[in-house]
């Protein structure tokens, strides 16, 4: 999921213009415009880090790394397993090694390097210099308990904005969830530049959010308090739909068979979305419709009696 959030992201902001060469545990290396940079590291929510890659080498081939070059300045080798990968690797000595090539054109500065090369340990050895990095602290000031009005059950503020992402929405287009709850997907489509719209069946949510959006100083493009069903009556052309539908023994369903509540859903997201757009939907189990195509899907064990399926569908 972070890596299909990442070329999300890139190709949305770089408008089509990326290119992916390579991808792997950890990582990926894509191609996209400089300038298209800054904002793609600004909306991600799972990757860690962005940075200029340099080059990939075994790690019995150190000499392959002989061609790479750094910008000038004085530099730093940080080295990182993915996972607990090559474990029979002395990464110590490894960072040394590559240290020592680079050192022959640039000087080294443990403590105030003006370049800091990163080294993940992977299927391979990856060097990038990293250039953004996610600020997650601010994921966490907008989790549900830091809201005026919020409910346990509701989805961490990344995993809204990677929800989001997956659906590959531009910057100022129209994002809608029409299960709104307390406005967490609200919020992250706010904060990264689009059109939030919300709705509900229950007055509370849709007041709830409402009030949860002005806390953080953000506004909606609009809402609106109705059954699912209905949302074509209000809207159409959405750009995007991102969703978590209610589920668990405490929802509130009026006591419609919830997994008709979803294949209600799918036929009226289907009807809003404009030709092309998409709807990333989070369920309790895996579900497929006849109105849109399923493109990716990714399972988050979340614990012992549920795991959240993350599917992305496409009109």
């Amino acid at each position: 999921m972070p890596r299909a959030e990442a070329v999300s992201c890139s190709i949305a902001e770089s408008n089509g213009d990326c290119t992916v060469f390579a991808s792997g545990p950890g990582y990926v290396v894509l191609a996209m415009p400089p300038e298209s940079v800054p904002f793609t590291a600004g909306r991600l929510a799972l990757t860690h880090g962005i940075g200029r890659y340099i080059g990939s080498f075994d790690p019995d081939r150190i000499s392959d790394i002989t061609p790479f070059e750094l910008p000038s300045g004085t530099f730093a080798v940080r080295a990182k397993r993915f996972r607990g990968m090559m474990e029979d690797v002395d990464s110590q000595k490894l960072v040394r090694e590559v240290g020592a090539l680079f050192s022959i054109k640039n000087s080294v500065d443990l403590n105030h390097p003006d370049i800091v090369v990163k080294m993940l340990m992977s299927d391979r050895v990856h060097l990038f210099i990293e250039e953004h990095r996610t600020e997650t602290d601010l994921f966490e000031k907008r989790k549900v308990g830091e809201r005026p009005f919020f409910s346990p059950i509701s989805l961490h503020p990344k995993y809204a904005r990677a929800l989001i992402n997956l659906t590959g929405v531009k910057r100022g287009g129209t994002v809608l969830d029409p299960f709104c709850g307390t406005g967490g997907i609200a919020i992250e489509a706010a904060e990264m530049g689009m059109k939030a719209i919300v709705s509900d069946f229950d007055p509370q949510m849709v007041a709830g959010t409402e009030e949860n959006i002005n806390f953080y100083g953000l506004r909606l493009h609009d809402s609106g308090v109705m059954d699912i069903g209905d949302i074509s009556e209000l809207w159409s052309d959405i750009d995007a739909v991102a969703t978590d539908p209610p589920y668990g023994r405490s929802t509130k369903t009026g006591g419609e068979d919830i997994d008709r509540i979803y294949a209600r859903s799918f036929s009226s997201i289907s009807r809003v979305l404009r030709s092309g757009g998409c709807a990333g939907v989070v369920l309790p189990h895996e579900m497929d419709t006849i109105e849109m195509g399923l493109e990716k899907l990714f399972p988050q064990r979340v614990h012992g009696s549920l795991t959240r399926y993350y599917h992305i569908f496409r009109k």
